[in-house]
């Protein structure tokens, strides 16, 4: 049977590789850094890394990776299962308790990745009776778990908060039990920050509930780092907040969903990634609490974020390149040809710099474009070398 089958997939992945949009896995052999060493086409080489989601750099900071080798002493490797039959120990509920506390929450509950926390949210909230109303560039995994939910859909353009009221007006006459707004709190393709304080004030004036993946915030947007509803002065007025471990909380794995307390304690019962996934591994739940511990006793790496990515803006704003305005640590470079973008990211390869690009279906057609992500973890120089790699990678393309 599988010989037919077999035939049929590779058809599919030619499909894919002729369109442009395979996506090879380059191998690295060195920890998670500002640089790292990467084989391309069997030549290994360090390179400067501006393509993870290592915000702060904290991936291998050596306080954080202290606390798991004590971590994994004490608590041991992992819990061999899920939360409600013998997976919770004194660590995930200390985690817990500390986002809470960091995000302004009543309650957290903690999930193997922030994918598995959006996919939990909405079937276990919403049922038929109910809307969800989501902005049209929301990440995947919020797409994929209002799919699981029975409620009726709602779409907004992206950032659009007439198109909201508009969609907001609609659920309302559709006689909408529940309505429930979700946001992306920053968009990843684009580095755009969702205007909070303004969806709040919809949601406040129709009587709906407020989520927001913060996943691309948490960390190191906010004076405090508490993400954007800290940013937009709406702490108190957001209802559940998403967002992973694995971005700038430390970049290995986890999520969360930090809410009103009667909405955690649901979760606890009928969400099914949390109930039929292993628990948290802790020494990643212990690795976290180090986390949090740096970015409340200083504000010293997000100032270096900060001031690497206003730098790139400015330089590659000067050097003449189309980057999406913004002061996020997101800075597409707009290429706009797929082929093009894909040349760029392999020509500044070749000059020590690593990054991806990303074209159709992964963002609009003509639309493609090389995300750059800043970390403090680079330093002046590493930034400076940066734009110059891709001065010269242009000026190869053009000759």
């Amino acid at each position: 049977m599988f010989d037919s089958v077999r035939d049929d997939l590779r058809v599919t992945l030619d499909e894919i590789r002729a369109a442009g949009l395979h996506k090879p896995e380059r191998v690295i052999g060195t920890p998670q850094s500002a640089t790292v060493n990467v084989t391309a086409g069997g030549r290994p080489g360090e390179v400067l890394n501006f393509c993870a989601n290592n915000y702060l750099g904290l991936a291998d900071h050596p306080e954080v990776i202290a606390a798991a080798h004590e971590a994994l002493d004490r608590w041991g490797y992992g819990m061999a299962s899920v939360r409600f039959i013998c997976g919770t120990q004194e660590v995930h509920k200390e985690l817990e308790a500390r986002l809470s506390a960091f995000l302004g929450q009543e309650d957290t509950i903690l999930y193997s990745s922030c994918f598995d926390a959006n996919g939990g949210v909405f079937e276990t909230l919403l049922g038929p009776e109910d809307a969800v109303i989501s902005d049209a560039l929301n990440h995947a995994s919020i797409i994929d778990g209002i799919r699981l939910s029975k409620a009726r859909r709602f779409r907004y353009a992206n950032r659009d908060m007439a198109d909201l009221e508009r969609q907001l007006k609609e659920a309302a006459e559709g006689g909408a039990r529940r309505t429930l707004i979700v946001t992306d709190g920053v968009f990843s393709m684009d580095g755009y920050v969702a205007p909070l304080d303004e969806i709040c004030d919809l949601a406040d004036r129709h009587g709906a509930m407020v989520m927001v993946d913060d996943s691309h915030a948490v960390g190191f947007v906010g004076p405090g780092g508490r993400g954007t509803p800290e940013l937009h002065g709406v702490m108190d007025r957001v209802d559940i907040i998403t967002g992973t471990l694995g971005k700038a909380l430390g970049g290995a794995s986890g999520g969360y969903v930090a809410a009103r307390a009667e909405i955690v304690a649901l979760l606890r019962q009928r969400s099914r990634p949390y109930l039929f996934s292993n628990t948290l591994a802790p020494v990643i739940a212990a690795a976290s609490l180090k986390v949090l511990d740096l970015l409340e006793s200083a504000d010293d790496l997000r100032v270096r974020l900060a001031e690497n990515t206003a730098l790139f803006r400015r330089r590659m704003t000067e050097e003449g390149f189309d980057i999406l305005p913004g002061d996020h640590a997101i800075a597409p470079v707009m290429i706009g040809d797929a082929a093009r973008a894909g040349r760029m990211a392999e020509l500044l390869l070749e000059r020590g710099v690593y990054v991806i690009g990303f074209s159709y279906p992964v963002v609009p057609q003509d639309r493609a474009r090389i995300r750059v992500q800043l970390s403090a973890a680079h330093s002046t120089e590493d930034v400076h070398r940066a734009v110059d790699a891709f001065v010269a990678a242009r000026a190869e393309l053009d000759g």
